[in-house]
């Protein structure tokens, strides 16, 4: 299992979260098993989501999609000092506190 941390900024939260829900089936077809949505407690349009994905391959073909870049601009990603950053993750340990 991969994880694909992705953050960026929203023009207006409830905007992303309604294009985000529709397009359920996209990811789910693309590989996607989930994901978790974190918003900066002091920066409310800045979010992070944690993605639970099949493979590396899916998790990039998904970010380079004209599909993707399509839904970001319907649901209002902020372009320039908010760019969208991706990053592929792999787990390599856990801890308990």
């Amino acid at each position: 299992m991969l994880l694909l941390l992705e953050r960026h900024k929203v023009q207006d939260y409830n905007q992303w979260r309604a294009v985000f829900d529709e397009d359920a089936g996209n990811r789910a077809a693309s590989g996607s098993r989930g994901a978790q949505i974190f918003r900066n407690a002091d920066d409310p349009t800045e979010l992070v989501v944690l993605f639970e994905w099949e493979s590396l391959e899916m998790a990039r073909e998904r970010v380079g999609s004209e599909a993707l870049s399509r839904k970001f601009e319907e649901a209002g990603v902020a372009e320039g000092e908010g760019r969208t950053e991706f990053h592929f993750l792999e787990e390599a340990g856990r801890v308990r506190a």
